[in-house]
């Protein structure tokens, strides 16, 4: 994959889309093939710092007790403090909601167990519950000031039920030369993970959040 054949696909993509009054993610999927889902050695789960943060701000909400909640509700987009968790308790609508909303998920280390009990059904499932490996998981007297801005730029790649690899490299904001520095930077880092390379990808493509895919190289 050359970095011309990724500008060319993001120009189509912006070409062929409709414009909208917001501004739409970038959105890049791989296509494997001759990839194994049920052996488990073959699992993609990596956390990915892109070179360059999109211009529109992921989204955050923050499950924390009253020692963080002041600091978080002046960083985050929601704080959701251990006192009102029982307000979702079996709340799988509202959850689910949540889900959909929020980008990240940052948890207390020490009230794990009761995020684990309350939200983990339902954000467990969809990748979004607080991943040690992704910095999500606090500690005491962590700097969240430092975390939002790491969190601005991860991006998580994961196989789940598809042989598809699918994340948000920026927005439509962004140059077509960052978008394709952090579409280079996701592509090496999936082709170190698969055994033959660029032997099992089938297919790569763009897209803007409401447009039609457009492959690379095509």
């Amino acid at each position: 994959m050359q970095v011309k054949d990724i500008t060319d696909a993001l120009t189509k993509a912006r070409t062929e889309g409709k414009k909208r009054n917001f501004n739409q993610a970038i959105d890049f999927s791989i296509v494997l093939k001759e990839f194994d889902l049920k052996n488990p050695e073959n699992k993609i789960d990596e956390f990915v710092m892109l070179p360059n943060p999109p211009n529109k701000d992921v989204k955050i909400c923050a499950l924390v007790d009253k020692e963080h909640v002041t600091q978080a509700r002046e960083l985050f987009d929601k704080v959701i403090p251990k006192d009102d968790f029982f307000k979702y308790d079996n709340n799988k609508v509202e959850i689910k909601r949540l889900a959909r909303t929020y980008d990240h998920f940052i948890a207390q280390a020490t009230i794990m167990t009761n995020i684990a009990a309350v939200f983990g059904k339902i954000l467990g499932p969809k990748g979004k519950m607080p991943n040690p490996k992704s910095g999500c998981i606090i500690p005491p007297k962590l700097d969240l000031k430092i975390l939002k801005e790491k969190l601005q730029r991860q991006v998580r790649l994961q196989t789940l039920k598809q042989p598809v690899i699918s994340t948000k490299v920026g927005d439509e904001g962004m140059s077509d030369e960052h978008l394709a520095q952090n579409i280079m930077t996701i592509f090496k880092v999936i082709e170190s993970r698969l055994p033959r390379g660029t032997q099992q990808i089938k297919r790569i493509y763009v897209k803007l959040t409401m447009g039609k895919p457009v492959a690379i190289g095509a």
